[in-house]
């Protein structure tokens, strides 16, 4: 299977074809409960990660929540 290229805060990652959005974070190292996305220009509500698969040339930008006072 050819591996396709998307783009995590603004760094080239390889993936395979049809990688949901909670795999990519999971073998990123993140976990996607503490996480934001931005995918493709646009804040990705959590309830459509599980049905986003990732293709060749997307670009996202993921926020780490950070908790605190």
């Amino acid at each position: 299977m050819t591996e396709i290229t998307v783009q995590v805060n603004g760094k080239p990652r390889d993936c395979s074809p049809g990688t949901t959005l909670p795999k990519l974070l999971e073998g990123l190292g993140m976990n996607p409960r503490l996480v934001a996305v931005e995918y493709n220009g646009e804040i990705l509500h959590r309830q459509f990660w599980e049905t986003t698969e990732m293709k060749d040339g997307d670009i996202l930008e993921v926020v780490t929540i950070v908790g605190g006072g």
